[in-house]
């Protein structure tokens, strides 16, 4: 007892006091050079012997431990002992902690979360260190240390190339730009997940921000013209709208389900794409573009006929409308009527009309003869009665049906000799259901109205239809017979030149036919 006695106060004499729970395992005279170098403070070595996680750190200038305010130090410093099991060796204000002083500096969300929170074992990969009831050592300083990889390592372990402390969406820090694929346009605006799809991938959802198809726009643009114009969009639209379309200079139209011919090369996009280069005009019918000119005329039960049907690509005129498809509307062309020009019958008053209504000459043509021909002719205007479409001066009447046949010399007399007169004052006018058979009604009564009995005349007892002479005259049928000497007189010894009222005449009318009218 006595010697146990005498070692204790031996031991109390050299030992300043009880080691801290954690060294306990150091208590003892033989163990006091585990810490101590005889005749010496305690070293840092003999310290970072055991705790050799700490050794680690320092020799890779990282932690705490490494910094300018700490490396210099002695670790009894800080950590003292020789106070007691219950005594904290290790013990500091983690309010008042300078936390950048661990080569960590808490930024943004990091500040408020809780010690704890990171300096959790559940986070330490050492296995010692895992095992110590409260460390804060162990922790790597990489995002993935404390933070699922949402990407399942397609991104790298570089988090902050993208993200900062503040939040993790949006991910502040990533510049498209600096992507395969850079953001332009309308592209700027479209939402992250319609080009990078959230998927199912190990059981979580996954969102795929690598591997993403981009080498042409149909890779996530259906292609509206089904490849009728290639691959490459960018030949004719932008990232700005696709219906803001490029220069079209070269594009080839023949392509789409519209060639351009004639007249149609030389048209301003914009005339027909009114909405934009993209916008698809209708262009089934050529009125899906061009105004109805004809104001209706050509519409039937189906609707409008088209333009086509008349004209071309090559301009509105000339027609196409041929003499063959005139001959089959109601007003067959025949004769003179092929050679004349269009405007003549369809451009009245500087407008075009094609429908023109009935199918009578007045329809073109003035009645030059108004009233002056009986309807019995000349009914309901009919023309053709006398006239054809050869020429108006090629004219076949059958003149027999107004009772005055043409006989001899008057078959040959032009119809204007007596239907076509001018009067005292050198105007033409026209003569038809105003003639009768009276032959002065053309020619000169040459006899002064001497064989003439009323209203009638007796024209025809001496003269023929032939010439003026009078052929039918017969001498013996008058009340004066030529018989003897008589035969062999001339005419003129009788029927003398005579005047009256100015008008100078043969008399052949003679009324007193007695021997003593020429005899003495």
């Amino acid at each position: 007892m006595i010697g146990i006695l005498a070692n204790f106060n031996i031991y109390a004499q050299i030992s300043p006091g009880e080691l801290s729970k954690a060294h306990a395992n150091l208590e003892g005279l033989s163990k006091c050079t585990s810490c101590h170098v005889l005749g010496k403070d305690v070293e840092n070595a003999k310290c970072l012997k055991c705790h050799t996680e700490i050794a680690e750190l320092i020799n890779l200038k990282k932690g705490y431990h490494a910094s300018k305010e700490v490396s210099n130090q002695n670790c009894w410093k800080c950590h003292g002992e020789h106070f007691g099991r219950k005594f904290q060796i290790i013990r500091f204000d983690e309010k008042k902690f300078d936390h950048s002083k661990s080569g960590f500096v808490l930024k943004g969300k990091h500040k408020t979360i809780k010690c704890e929170k990171c300096h959790n074992p559940n986070l330490i990969n050492n296995k010692k260190l895992k095992k110590k009831e409260k460390t804060f050592l162990g922790l790597e300083t990489n995002c993935a240390s404390c933070h699922e990889d949402v990407h399942q390592n397609t991104l790298g372990k570089n988090c902050e190339n993208c993200h900062n402390e503040e939040k993790f969406k949006p991910a502040v820090k990533f510049n498209h730009n600096k992507a395969k694929f850079k953001l332009t346009g309308s592209h700027k605006k479209v939402k992250c997940d319609k080009c990078h799809k959230i998927i199912n991938k190990n059981g979580k959802k996954f969102q795929k921000f690598t591997n993403v198809k981009f080498s042409s726009c149909n890779s996530c643009h259906k292609d509206p013209h089904k490849g009728k114009f290639g691959k490459k969009c960018s030949s004719c639209h932008n990232t700005v709208s696709f219906k803001k379309v490029n220069n079209l200079k070269g594009f080839n139209h023949s392509k789409t389900n519209f060639p351009l011919i004639g007249k149609h090369r030389k048209v301003k996009c914009e005339t027909c794409h009114k909405g934009g280069l993209s916008y698809r005009p209708k262009y089934q019918f050529c009125y899906n573009c061009h105004s109805d000119y004809h104001n209706g005329e050509f519409k039937n039960q189906n609707g409008i006929r088209d333009c086509s049907y008349c004209h071309s690509e090559k301009g509105f005129s000339a027609s196409t409308f041929t003499i063959k498809m005139h001959d089959k509307t109601h007003f067959k062309l025949e004769n003179a009527h092929i050679a004349v020009p269009c405007f003549s019958c369809h451009k009245k008053e500087n407008k075009w009309h094609f429908k023109i209504k009935g199918d009578k000459c007045i329809a073109c043509h003035s009645n030059v003869h108004g009233s002056k021909i009986s309807g019995k002719y000349f009914d309901e205007n009919k023309c053709q009665s006398c006239h054809s479409t050869l020429s108006w001066n090629s004219v076949k009447f059958d003149h027999h049906s107004t009772g005055f046949d043409l006989l001899g010399a008057h078959k040959k007399v032009n119809c204007k000799s007596c239907h076509f007169k001018k009067d005292g004052s050198g105007k033409t006018e026209q003569h038809f259901s105003d003639l009768n058979s009276n032959c002065s009604q053309c020619h000169n009564d040459v006899h002064y109205g001497q064989f003439t009995s009323g209203k009638s005349e007796t024209c025809t007892k001496c003269h023929t239809f032939d010439n003026w002479k009078p052929a039918l005259f017969d001498h013996n049928k008058t009340r004066f017979i030529l018989d003897g000497a008589h035969v062999k007189v001339a005419c003129s010894q009788c029927h003398r030149l005579k005047e009256r009222n100015g008008v100078q005449f043969i008399q052949y009318k003679i009324e007193d036919v007695r021997c003593i009218s020429c005899h003495s």
